[in-house]
């Protein structure tokens, strides 16, 4: 079965998509990023990193994207929110709805597909990837904790996946 995975998306999860009130709010500061030559303006909190760290360290998880940014999280996430780079779900860019669905099931047919039926908490802000991940075949014990995109990431998030992450070992 393997070890449980902690599973993060960026865009709504790690990068708020309300701007911090001030500079520096909470910790978040602004980022311009430009993978394939296209900027993005993010709002990232370098102490995401190290919590997260301590949550996958204290349940015996691994870490991982599961994000529309990729192999690009490394490059460009990772560094400024202090994280090494990750092992990550190759999601394919999103085909529309005829073929893809929602966005949300899109991301879960490609999140069950790589889990290979390990247990995982996964960090998501898509409104309909609760029930997504649950319709899929093989989908091991999982956690979807759902990430208000407007707030992002908060410790009240984490503490929820560690007593969930912790639970599997009893």
């Amino acid at each position: 079965m393997g070890s449980p995975l902690v599973l993060l998306d960026v865009d709504g999860v790690l990068n708020p998509f309300q701007r911090p009130r001030a500079t520096g709010a909470g910790g978040y500061r602004r980022h311009r990023c430009s993978p394939e030559g296209i900027t993005y303006r993010l709002w990232l909190n370098a102490g995401h990193g190290r919590l997260l760290l301590d949550l996958a360290e204290a349940a015996g998880a691994e870490l991982a994207w599961a994000s529309y940014w990729c192999a690009h999280a490394n490059e460009w996430i990772a560094p400024r929110v202090g994280l090494p780079e990750l092992p990550y779900v190759p999601i394919p860019r999103f085909p529309g709805s005829n073929e893809g669905g929602t966005l949300g099931a899109w991301k879960a047919r490609h999140v069950a597909l790589w889990t290979e039926g390990r247990p995982f908490v996964w960090f998501e802000d898509e409104p309909d990837v609760t029930d997504c991940i649950a319709a899929e075949p093989g989908i091991g014990e999982h956690l979807l904790v759902a990430i208000d995109s407007d707030v992002g990431l908060t410790e009240d998030h984490l503490d929820l996946a560690r007593e969930w992450l912790l639970a599997l070992g009893r």
